[in-house]
């Protein structure tokens, strides 16, 4: 097992990444699991019970967007870029066939990955999904605060713009996801609406919304125990709930 950080060049920019559990060379069965995180954080993110439960069975991979960590920052960050990082990612490490878990921006580049690429993801996991509708009233777009965030601040700007004027077709290419899809909302303490991430998983083929009460926006942070299980009984199965 190893969480030493290691780098490759996938869609013309170098893309840092961290690996637990067996890898190529070990005798693990279970399907490589590839982790993405939320906007402003890295795949540090993801350390915790998800990746102690997940990483006994599975290899597991936690990227840095672009623009993230120790990722390049590009300047350009639309979703369809995040998207092409993946697939040369795995490209490049071999990976045919996946379960991909995104949270928050990190899950809204997993569903779309997912619409382009249904036969790489066995399963999928969205973790406070954004609905991609119009704003009302729209995001602001900030200026770039006086000191420097461990990001490249021009993602944000860029996410604000996307979210303001979505791609009208992205509801539509819900439903093109192959994959059994579990959406997890964190109940009142999140600040999106649940009602849309229901919405989600009605629109997806086979989506199942779940609700964790108490986890807010980061519910694998507030209820790490509990989103770690759900997503092991989903992967086994054995979690079909509305």
């Amino acid at each position: 097992m190893s969480d030493e950080v290691r780098t490759v060049r996938a869609n013309g920019i170098r893309i840092a990444y961290r690996t637990w559990g067996a890898q190529e060379t070990d005798s693990a069965d279970g399907t490589p699991v590839v982790l993405l995180h939320c906007l402003g954080e890295d795949g540090e993110d993801w350390r915790g019970p998800l990746i102690a439960q997940l990483a006994a069975a599975h290899p597991v991979y936690a990227p840095d967007l672009r623009g993230h960590g120790g990722s390049d920052r590009p300047g350009r960050y639309a979703m369809e870029d995040y998207s092409e990082d993946l697939r040369c990612f795995l490209d490049r490490l071999g990976l045919e066939r996946i379960v991909l878990v995104g949270h928050s921006l990190g899950s809204v580049i997993a569903g779309i990955f997912a619409g382009r690429h249904p036969e790489r993801v066995e399963h999928l996991v969205l973790e406070e999904t954004a609905a991609m509708l119009p704003l009302d009233p729209p995001r602001e777009i900030p200026e770039p605060p006086p000191e420097a965030p461990q990001f490249d601040f021009e993602v944000r700007r860029q996410w604000n713009r996307q979210r303001n004027e979505p791609d009208p077709l992205w509801w539509e290419r819900l439903r093109a996801i192959t994959a059994p899809t579990l959406v997890v909302g964190g109940g009142s303490g999140s600040h999106l609406p649940q009602e849309d991430m229901a919405a989600v998983a009605r629109h997806v083929p086979d989506g199942t919304f779940v609700t964790l009460d108490g986890g807010g926006h980061m519910v694998h942070e507030q209820r790490p125990l509990e989103f770690a299980a759900t997503v092991r009984a989903f992967l086994a199965g054995e979690t079909r709930l509305r």
